[in-house]
């Protein structure tokens, strides 16, 4: 029952700014049990795992709407002097692994739990409201658009996954369905790569391109013996960056918060990035580089 409370409470503190499912970050911070300022600071020293899609500040126009429709006590509004920092789902879950507690990973796992069930409550309302039948019969192509939104939904739970140290198969096996999704072409960003990846990728029927810094533990000799049986991979070695990421087709994006070579041993999320912005811009950074 008290499970059940708490869900219900989290379900309250979500808020839609933006057009994005987000919550505050004094919310976050009472939930992870830590204080706000201390929440903002790890996040800015980890400032680039939290793109424009996993956190934002409100600027002021919205920062004025929330205060005035949300927060009705009198000292909560002498408290919020600034616009607060939100988080999307992403976001929550990549400060899990910032924050670096028990509590933390225990409170982000409802949150997200909390994010899935505000969907389907979305969805289920709108799916039951008059106005979606008439649409059928006046234009096919709307209710197209509206039933791969909700298809979007329901992949994203699936591919939005958090795994604990120990998860080393079930990781192992989450990356390669993702790397099977792709059709010709494979980019893999992986600062830290080495012969794990070749493993893997000699299953595949499509190019792999690997994105590593040089002098790495992925050698020039071992790509030439890979590729005097397998053919399809080229390494490109560059150093300018930090994150992992997992591009398909050159149109879909997963960040991965963990080196392949490492997977399972700590925590980490693998995230399917939503915002087509951010997608095409890393995606126009990469070619440049390949």
């Amino acid at each position: 029952m008290q499970e059940l409370v708490i869900q219900e409470k989290i379900e309250n503190l979500i808020y839609e700014i933006r057009g994005k499912q987000v919550m505050v970050d004094r919310d976050l911070a009472r939930l992870y049990q830590v204080e706000t300022k201390v929440l903002i600071q790890s996040v800015k020293r980890n400032i680039e795992r939290f793109p424009s899609g996993f956190c934002f500040q409100m600027d002021e126009e919205e920062f004025k709407i929330w205060r005035s429709q949300f927060v009705t006590s009198k000292n909560d509004k002498k408290g919020l002097r600034r616009p607060p920092y939100v988080f999307t789902e992403q976001g929550v879950a990549m400060l899990s692994s910032v924050l670096h507690s028990k509590t933390a990973i225990q409170v982000s796992i409802k949150i997200m739990d909390a994010f899935v069930a505000m969907r389907k409550y979305i969805s289920s309302n709108l799916i039951e409201q008059k106005y979606i039948n008439e649409l059928v019969l006046e234009d096919h192509d709307k209710i197209k658009v509206l039933e791969n939104s909700f298809q979007r939904l329901e992949e994203k739970k699936k591919v939005n996954e958090i795994y604990f140290n120990g998860q080393i198969y079930d990781a192992y096996s989450k990356i390669q369905d993702i790397f099977k999704e792709a059709k010709n072409e494979l980019i893999i960003i992986d600062a830290y790569a080495d012969n794990t990846i070749l493993d893997i990728i000699k299953r595949l029927q499509v190019n792999v391109i690997i994105v590593t810094k040089p002098n790495n533990l992925l050698t020039k000799q071992d790509v030439l013996k890979y590729n005097k049986q397998y053919n399809n991979l080229k390494v490109v070695y560059n150093n300018t960056f930090h994150d992992r990421y997992f591009i398909l087709d050159g149109r879909t994006v997963y960040h991965c918060g963990a080196s392949i070579n490492r997977i399972g041993y700590k925590t980490f999320s693998i995230t399917l990035i939503a915002d087509i912005d951010m997608c095409m811009s890393l995606i126009n950074r990469v070619e440049q580089i390949i």
